[in-house]
C-alpha cells in the first residue's frame, strides 16, 4: 500500500514537471514569434509621402492592426470638391514664405517687425543685419535678412503688414503637404506603444535569465525607435504651427516701381535720374575733392616743383647754347 501511494505521489511529480516545463516552453515560443515578427516589421516600414500602409502583427497570441491607408485616404478625399479653407481643414501643412523687400525707411521698418512679431506671438529664429552705409554712391548699403516664425494662423495678418510698410518686389510662397505621412508615423507610434505595453506585461512573467534578456533588448529597440517616432511628430507639429517667412530688406532712395511705366513714364523717369545722378555726381566729386586735399597739396607742390626744375635747367641749357653759337660765329672784317 504504501509503494502504491509513493508511485502515485512519483508520476503526480513527473506530471506537474511535465505540464510546467510544456507552459513555460509554449510561452517562449509565442514570446520569440512575436518579438520576431515584430522586428521584421519595423525593420520593412518606410516612409514616404503619399504611401500608406496596413499592417498587423501578433504578440502573445493578440493581433494589433495598423490602419493608416483608411485614414490617409479619409483625409486626401476630404479636400476633394472643396475650397481652400476645407482643405486645409485636419490636414498637416507646412507653409514656407520668402520675400524681397525694399524700404526707404530701414531703422522704422526694422522697428515695426519687431513689434508686430511680438503682437502676433511669432518670433525671430536668424536675423543678420548689415548697418554699413557707403559714401561712395547714393545708394545706402543698408541690409538685413531675417528667418521669421508666425504662427500659421497670424500668417496672413504678418504678409499684410510687411506689404504696408515695405515694397515688396519679389514673393515666393511654398506649401508641403505631410499629413500622409504625419498618418503614418502616428500609426508606427501607437503600434510601438502597443509593442511596448505588452513587452512590459512579459517582462513581468518572465521566469529565466535568457527570458528577461531577451525581453529587455527588444524592449529597448522599441523605446529607442518610439523616442526618435515622437520627436519628429514634435517637429513636424512645430514646422506645421509656425510658418516660416524668410525676408531679405535692403534700403533703396527710389522703390522699384510696381506697375510697368508707360513710354513717356520712363523717359521722363530716365531723364530725371539722369538730372539726380548729375547732381550726386557733383556733390561727389566736391566731397571727394575735400577729402583729397591734403593729398593733392603734397602732389601739387611736388608737380610745381619738378615743373620749376625742368623749365630751369632747359633756361640754362639754352644759355649755353647761345653763348657757345656766338663764340664759334666768325669775326666781321669791316669794308675800307
Amino acid at each position: 500500500m504504501l509503494r502504491s501511494r509513493r508511485k502515485n505521489t512519483d508520476r503526480t511529480g513527473i506530471l506537474y514537471t511535465a505540464g510546467t516545463a510544456l507552459v513555460l516552453f509554449a510561452s517562449m515560443t509565442v514570446l520569440f514569434t512575436g518579438c520576431g515578427a515584430a522586428r521584421e516589421q519595423f525593420d520593412n516600414i518606410q516612409i514616404a509621402e503619399g504611401d500608406a500602409y496596413s499592417t498587423s502583427y501578433d504578440v502573445g497570441g493578440s493581433s494589433w492592426e495598423a490602419e493608416s491607408a483608411a485614414t490617409a485616404d479619409t483625409a486626401v478625399n476630404s479636400g476633394e470638391g472643396s475650397d481652400n479653407g476645407a482643405y486645409r481643414e485636419g490636414r498637416k501643412l507646412i507653409e514656407t514664405v520668402s520675400l524681397e523687400v525694399e524700404t526707404r525707411e530701414f531703422e522704422q521698418m526694422m522697428s515695426v517687425l519687431e513689434e508686430r512679431i511680438q503682437e502676433l506671438d511669432g518670433y525671430v529664429e536668424a536675423m543678420d543685419t548689415y548697418n554699413g552705409s557707403s559714401y561712395s554712391g547714393y545708394n545706402s548699403n543698408r541690409s538685413a535678412h531675417l528667418t521669421v516664425r508666425i504662427p500659421s494662423g497670424k500668417l496672413d495678418g504678418f504678409l499684410d503688414t510687411v506689404s504696408d510698410i515695405g515694397n515688396i518686389v519679389r514673393r515666393h510662397n511654398n506649401v508641403e503637404d505631410v499629413t500622409l505621412s504625419y498618418v503614418d508615423m502616428e500609426s508606427r507610434r501607437n503600434t510601438l506603444r502597443t509593442e511596448q505595453s505588452r513587452l512590459l506585461e512579459f517582462l513581468d512573467k518572465a521566469e529565466t535569465i535568457e527570458e528577461i534578456i531577451t525581453i529587455e533588448q527588444r524592449l529597448s529597440e522599441v523605446r529607442y525607435q518610439l523616442e526618435s517616432m515622437e520627436s519628429q511628430l514634435r517637429t513636424i507639429d512645430n514646422l506645421v504651427d509656425y510658418s516660416t517667412v524668410d525676408i531679405d530688406i535692403s534700403e533703396v532712395k527710389e522703390l522699384t516701381p510696381v506697375e510697368e511705366p508707360s513710354a513717356w513714364e520712363r523717359i521722363s523717369e530716365g531723364f530725371a535720374e539722369n538730372l539726380i545722378s548729375i547732381g550726386h555726381g557733383t556733390v561727389e566729386l566736391g566731397i571727394w575733392f575735400l577729402v583729397n586735399l591734403p593729398y593733392l597739396a603734397v602732389w601739387g607742390a611736388v608737380l610745381t616743383a619738378v615743373i620749376f626744375a625742368v623749365r630751369r635747367h632747359h633756361r640754362k641749357r639754352k644759355k649755353r647754347l647761345e653763348e657757345q653759337l656766338k663764340k664759334a660765329a666768325p669775326t666781321e672784317i669791316p669794308v675800307e
